[in-house]
């Protein structure tokens, strides 16, 4: 009888699992078809739910036999309830489309290795960028200005070349701001920094960029100081289809570019490619520049466990830039100057940094780079309570920049290039001396690197409320920094006259090395035909997270901890015998730990709190002394603590978010190397406090007519005094507790209260008009705490430079030629008034008595200004 019950349940059991199917569609945009990331499939009557992934796809297993009503909702959209029947067999809903008629802020979810933040659930403040405002707004902008209508996001074309703009995020510069592309990290593995002239294609491949302020989500050990930027791309498309566009702009941009997707088959594969191509003559003086955009994605779903994408792109490019001038440069470049020299107008155009040889421009300053990088990323569902997703990567970059060796004929104007060529072919032996007259070449600073890594992540649903998971993050880190010679103008070859240990001081160069980022690609440069300095180094990291959440309907909380172990190793060429190159291995640990909760009051209100802390491994850049192999024996970790409490409200017609944060950077790395007896400077107890409160909000006061804005209020000033302590080449101190007086004086480089307004109306069906508003405030000088105005107890601060308001204004036209094809065009004006401001001030002057000013401001800073009036106009053929 026992026997005859266990075969019964047996039987029992195996039919409930057999009974139990998977529902699977795709949630999309019902205007442009865009998919929707993290849009929430759910089935009340089961307590069974799912969300969509970055191409709007959803699988929700263990559905019971029977008729269930699928709820299907994201925040910006009207809820869609759909009857679905489930007869033993799995389900494929189609294309489920959401209409924007409800209004909220947008929203993205985890996915795979990627951290995105989910709204009313993952207590971070956030913002995210969706595909379509990215295609439109782009235009001929740079990367980070499609974030300046986000709170808290200042942007900065700082010099002006194609691929030169910078961002900071609530007063933390790009090094202190993590970015990561489809999961893997993206910043300079031994400075942190980030150079958007290697990423000039990321927004054609992009399909959503979410901007994490604070501590943000992710639970790699990154440099989330100020926040954490993730840009998911196009990976696996469900959908057939692609475009064509062709794009004008101002001082002759141009740019086109194609994508194309197979759509997902039947047999589970995917194949999408984009190819482009621009260039420009760029804004400022004597400043062009051009490139090309290549991606191609592979994707494959053999069944409903597994999805593999593998995935290229890069960006090769080509730009040339400027130096830097002070205010007074731009005046007397003025065209007024002479004719009203009380009043002149700045020339901020304004460029030296090139020459005429043989009839020909040519530009003595730029870069040139091609950054290749390749993924291969593994979802695998393995039962309905656990997954694992991988990602596999590399980066190749190759390329520098360009510059005079000697500056020996810099003319006030431009370079006389004509003047060196004479003089070099004068010389006798063809052979040119850094030292031995006024002889010069065009050189390149090869900045190189070969970059591998690994992000893996495990999780596991415990029971409904309780999940958790723990991974992995492997980097391998090879760079190489050198110079090389690009033009010998008209030399046979060149002697450095640079103390080289291993060739000697009088070895001499004759290869020279092309600019072209694609030659560069597959440049292999002789130790021996290296100049002026040869360090490549070596870095490899290793870091182990893990995170405990806890979610029910209304509640959602996480615990989150990573550690990491970090080495780096220096190699010197020039400066050492074949012996003694290598410098030792310096290693560093670090970690961070994250606390957070969500709780949801209603269908209407949540609040939110999150805090944490991190301790980061020194940059390589701040390890090693006066450019040798000398490790700095004082360095530490540096150590910073966040907390933030946020409060949102979403309604069909409104939505905002509040949030209050406060976030403390101590223990700065600040040392510096001195040129006597190759000693150093080491600065302790340097602390920045940045405090802040930020607001957005969505208003929808009619179907045609969208209303969504910002402000930021921010506090960021550096907190206590530090010292100063100088020690010669034997670490024996020279100085010791020189007081430097910061407590107090604002932090620079960004502006620190702003505003911003954003309107679109639907003048038709096809036709529609938005408007940006921006406002800058609080805006200091950029400036290292070691500025000599820092001496004195009674120093005067940082300069703060003036306010300045932009208005940004566009127009799209969408004409449906067929059910499948529409040709859109759009227009983009940038700083519609062409208001003349300044958007950063690299030196820290104070207006004096007797000294001339300009807007209030000492002529003798440097800085540079922001853009004026920009436009582009686009045509795209979807199909």
């Amino acid at each position: 009888m026992r026997t005859i019950y266990t075969l019964l349940l047996c039987i029992l059991f195996t039919y409930s699992l057999s009974a139990q199917s998977m529902l699977t569609g795709t949630v999309v945009d019902d205007n442009s078809n865009d998919p929707l990331i993290g849009a929430s499939v759910y089935i009340q009557s089961l307590s069974l739910g799912t969300i969509t992934d970055v191409n709007g796809m959803f699988k929700l297993q263990g559905v019971k036999v029977g008729t269930h009503e699928v709820e299907v909702s994201y925040v910006g959209y009207q809820t869609m309830k759909v009857m679905v029947t489930v007869n033993g067999n799995n389900v494929d809903m189609g294309y489920l489309k959401l209409n924007s008629g409800g209004l909220g802020l947008d929203e993205v979810v985890v996915t795979g290795v990627i951290d995105f933040a989910r709204d009313r659930k993952t207590p971070v403040a956030v913002s995210t960028i969706k595909a379509s405002e990215i295609a439109l707004k782009s235009g001929n902008q740079e990367f980070p200005e499609i974030m300046k209508l986000t709170p808290s996001v200042f942007t900065s074309k700082s010099g002006g070349g194609f691929g030169d703009s910078r961002m900071n995020l609530r007063g933390f510069d790009q090094s202190n701001t993590a970015f990561l592309i489809n999961g893997q990290p993206i910043n300079g593995m031994e400075d942190g920094k980030m150079y958007w002239s290697n990423w000039q294609g990321v927004l054609d491949v992009a399909n959503a960029i979410q901007v994490q302020r604070g501590l943000g989500s992710s639970k790699l050990a990154i440099s989330s100081v100020g926040g954490t930027i993730n840009i998911v791309t196009k990976t696996i498309d469900s959908k057939k289809g692609g475009f064509v566009q062709t794009m004008l702009g101002n001082n002759g941009y141009q740019k086109q570019s194609a994508y194309y997707s197979t759509g997902l088959s039947s047999s589970g594969w995917a194949f999408s490619a984009l190819l482009g191509n621009w260039s420009g003559n760029g804004y400022n003086d004597y400043m062009s520049g051009s490139g090309q955009t290549y991606f191609a994605s592979v994707g494959y779903v053999p069944n409903a466990s597994h999805s593999f994408n593998f995935l290229v792109t890069g960006a090769p490019q080509r730009h040339y830039q400027r130096d830097r001038y002070t205010i007074q440069t731009y005046l007397d470049k003025g065209a007024n100057s002479q004719e009203d020299p009380l009043n002149p107008e700045p020339y901020t155009r304004f460029n030296n940094s090139w020459g005429s040889l043989d009839g020909e421009f040519y530009n003595t300053g730029g870069n040139y780079y091609h950054k290749p990088i390749m993924n291969l990323s593994w979802d695998w569902t393995i039962d309905n309570a656990s997954s694992l997703s991988t990602v596999v990567y590399g980066s190749w970059g190759r390329g520098g920049s360009i510059g005079m060796r000697s500056y020996a004929w810099q003319g006030s104007n431009y370079y006389e290039l004509d003047s060196v060529y004479a003089y070099n072919t004068s010389i006798a032996d063809g052979v040119g001396h850094r030292k031995g007259g006024p002889t010069d070449i065009i050189r390149s600073s090869v900045n190189e690197h070969s970059w591998f890594g690994i992000v893996s992540n495990y999780g596991r649903k415990i029971n409904e409320n309780i999940s958790f998971n723990i991974g992995f993050d492997g980097r391998r880190y090879h760079g190489e920094h050198y110079r090389r010679v690009v033009n010998f103008l008209g030399l046979k070859g060149w002697d450095d006259d640079t103390n080289n240990v291993q060739l000697g001081n009088d070895y001499v160069v004759t290869e020279a090395y092309s600019t072209d980022p694609w030659a560069a690609t597959f440049h292999n440069t002789p130790r021996n035909q290296r100049i002026g300095y040869d360090n490549p180094e070596n870095i490899r990291y290793m870091g182990g997270f893990g995170q405990l959440e806890y979610s029910n309907n209304n509640l959602s909380a996480f615990v989150q901890g990573a550690y990491s172990t970090q080495s780096n190793q220096r190699f010197d060429y020039f400066n050492y015998d074949a012996d003694n190159i290598s410098s030792e291995k310096v290693v560093n640990s670090g970690y961070n730990v994250k606390v957070g909760a969500n709780y949801n009051i209603n269908e209407q209100n949540n609040v939110f709190i999150n805090a944490g802390k991190y301790s980061r491994q020194p940059f390589q850049d701040n390890m090693f002394l006066n450019f040798r192999n000398n490790v700095n024996p004082l360095l530490t970790n540096e150590n910073i603590t966040g907390i933030e409490v946020g409060y949102g409200y979403r309604a069909e017609k409104a939505a905002f978010n509040l949030n209050v944060y406060r976030t403390e950077w101590a223990d700065r790395v600040l040392s510096g190397s001195l040129s006597a007896d190759d000693g150093f400077y080491q600065y302790q107890g340097v602390t920045q406090l940045h405090m802040g409160v930020e607001l957005d909000f969505n208003v929808k006061p009619a179907d045609n007519f969208m209303v969504k804005g910002f402000a930021s209020i921010g506090d960021w000033k550096y907190s206590g005094n530090a010292t100063q302590t100088v020690y010669d080449a034997d670490l024996n101190v020279v100085s010791d507790g020189d007081p430097l007086y910061l407590d107090g004086v604002k932090v620079g480089d960004a502006a620190q209260t702003t505003f911003g307004l954003g309107l679109r109306y639907d003048a038709t069906e096809r036709l529609s008009f938005d408007t940006d508003w921006n406002s800058y405030n609080n805006l200091y000088a950029g400036f290292l705490p070691t500025d000599s105005e820092f001496r004195t107890a009674d120093n005067r601060g940082s300069v703060k430079l003036p306010s300045f308001n932009l208005i940004d204004l566009g127009a799209t036209y969408k004409w449906k030629i067929s059910d499948s094809n529409t040709l859109t065009f759009r227009m983009n004006i940038n700083n519609l008034f062409d208001k003349t401001y300044i958007a950063e001030s690299l030196t820290n002057k104070h207006a004096e008595t007797g000294v001339a000013t300009y807007d209030g401001l000492n002529v003798n800073n440097q800085v540079y200004f922001g853009f004026g009036r920009t436009w582009n106009f686009s045509t795209r053929l979807s199909f």
